[in-house]
């Protein structure tokens, strides 16, 4: 009986090693024109194609994203498009959520955010919360004072007494992440644009 399975096995074998190359081919086609249409596709033998979703971690797939749209668009301008500076400000947010440190003081009406950092999160600190604060500055009643420090930054952010819980559970880190303005800002930045001039 064993005998046979392996024969059965061994029948299947150039089977598989084609729907491979066939796989593989489509993958490697979908790569070269940029569309990425593989995920979900089924081949005639019944095998799945790739199920992954995910191109890498957070910032390679966020420059993926865009970098796939601007080779879409047949009116890029070329000469104005600026990857690098969305990958420095994609750095700048890993620093500050994963290396910043943050003390809270509750002030009258509000919070004043101590977040410091050592090195390169220095930097990324000053860069990130004062470019958020202008952006957010009044949105809701609410009032981003930024002041830099030695360290990074002194955030004061004020608000009515009904917000006072809301912005108690925030805290520094659910702030910096309000807004739905941050697809904007990186379309802009790798496009040329200064989203915060």
């Amino acid at each position: 009986m064993k005998h046979f399975a392996i024969i059965g096995l061994v029948a299947l074998l150039p089977n598989l090693a084609t729907a491979q190359e066939t796989h593989t081919g489509m993958n490697h086609e979908a790569m070269m024109n940029g569309t990425g249409m593989v995920q979900g596709e089924t081949m005639a033998t019944g095998l799945q194609m790739n199920p992954a979703t995910e191109a890498g971690q957070s910032a390679f797939a966020a420059i993926e994203e865009i970098v796939l749209a601007l080779v879409a668009d047949p009116n890029t301008d070329w000469s104005k498009v600026n990857i690098p500076a969305l990958r420095e400000h994609l750095v700048d947010m890993e620093l500050v959520f994963t290396d910043a440190e943050v003390k809270a003081t509750e002030v009258e009406n509000g919070f004043q955010f101590a977040v410091t950092g050592t090195g390169k999160t220095i930097g990324s600190i000053q860069r990130m919360a004062i470019a958020h604060a202008g952006v957010m500055n009044g949105t809701g009643d609410w009032t981003f004072s930024p002041e830099k420090s030695e360290t990074g930054v002194v955030l004061t952010v004020t608000t009515t007494a009904d917000d006072m819980d809301k912005l108690r559970a925030l805290g520094f880190f659910g702030i910096m992440a309000m807004g739905m303005h941050h697809q904007n800002h990186h379309w802009m930045m790798a496009t040329g644009v200064n989203p915060h001039g």
